[in-house]
C-alpha cells in the first residue's frame, strides 16, 4: 500500500500505536511472533476441544463447562482444531482420533511441533499400537469414550502439569546453553588477552635485548638504541618483534654447536 502524504497524515504519536519490536517486525515484512501470556491464578482454564460428532461434542463441552474450564473452540476435524489451537493457545486440547480431513494423532502432532499446548487424545479404542501413535505425536495422555468426569479431569491436569514441567526444562535448558554460550565466549577473550599479553611481554624481551646489542655493538645510546628500534619498526613497516629478532641475529651471540654443546 502506498503512504499517505504527509500533509493527510494525523498527529499520532507511533509509540502509542506500535511498539519498537512491532515496527521492527513490520519493517522486515514479519508477523510479530504470538507469545504465551501469563494468566491471572484465578483464571478458567482454556480448551480447545475436537470432536466430529456433535452430540458427543456438545455433551464434552457442556462436562467441562460444568467444571470451570472455559472451551474457546470446538472444531470437528483436526484442520480446524489445528487453527482453533494456533488462534487461541488454550491450555489444553481435547482432541478425537478418529476425525475427517487430517485425524487427530496427525492434528496433534502439529500443535505439539509447535509446542503450543499439552493435547489428550479421545478415543473409543484402547488398542496398544493406537495409544504408542498418539504419544510418538506428542499427546501427553488419552481418554477412552464414553468420556467420565472422573477419568477426564484428572487427566487435563495431568497433561497440563507434564505441559508445564517440560516448558520449564526446555527453559532451564536454554537459559544453561546461554551461559554456556556467554562463558565460552568469555573464555574465548581471556585466551586472547593471555595470548596478546604473552606476545607483548615476548617482543619487549626481545626488544630490550636487541636495544642491548645496539649499545654495545653499534655505540647507541640506550634512548638513542630504543628511538632506532621505534623508528626503523614504523618507516619500515617490520614489527618490532622481527626487527628485533634480526638485530639479535646480527649481533648476538652464535648459538653453540652440538660438538660445543658435548
Amino acid at each position: 500500500m502506498a503512504a499517505r502524504k504527509r500533509s493527510e497524515e494525523p498527529s499520532i504519536d507511533m509509540d502509542e500505536v506500535l511498539t519498537d519490536e512491532e515496527l521492527r517486525a513490520a519493517a522486515a515484512g514479519d508477523e510479530a511472533p504470538a507469545e504465551r501470556k501469563e494468566k491471572p491464578s484465578d483464571a478458567p482454564r482454556t480448551v480447545v476441544v475436537a470432536e466430529d460428532e456433535a452430540v458427543n461434542r456438545m455433551d464434552l463441552v457442556a462436562m467441562l463447562e460444568d467444571n470451570g474450564y472455559e472451551v474457546v473452540g470446538q472444531a470437528a476435524n483436526g484442520e480446524e482444531a489445528v487453527e482453533l489451537t494456533r488462534k487461541f493457545r488454550p491450555d489444553v486440547v481435547c482432541m478425537d482420533v478418529k476425525m475427517p480431513r487430517m485425524d487427530g494423532i496427525a492434528a496433534a502432532g502439529i500443535i505439539c511441533d509447535e509446542n503450543i499446548a499439552p493435547v489428550v487424545m479421545l478415543t473409543a479404542f484402547s488398542q496398544t499400537d493406537l495409544v504408542k501413535k498418539a504419544t510418538g505425536a506428542g499427546a501427553m495422555a488419552y481418554v477412552t469414550k464414553p468420556y467420565e468426569e472422573s477419568k477426564l479431569l484428572p487427566t487435563l491436569e495431568v497433561a497440563m502439569g507434564r505441559f508445564a514441567e517440560i516448558n520449564d526444562l526446555l527453559d532451564n535448558v536454554e537459559r544453561s546453553e546461554q551461559k554456556l554460550r556467554e562463558t565460552t565466549d568469555q573464555l574465548k577473550e581471556t585466551e586472547e588477552k593471555l595470548k596478546k599479553a604473552e606476545d607483548t611481554l615476548e617482543e619487549r624481551k626481545l626488544v630490550d635485548r636487541a636495544k642491548g646489542l645496539l649499545m654495545d655493538k653499534a655505540d647507541f645510546s640506550e634512548q638513542g638504541a630504543f628511538r632506532w628500534i621505534q623508528k626503523t619498526s614504523m618507516d619500515q613497516r617490520i614489527p618490532k618483534k622481527r626487527l628485533a629478532l634480526a638485530i639479535i641475529a646480527k649481533y648476538g651471540d652464535p648459538k653453540p654447536s652440538n660438538a660445543d654443546e658435548r
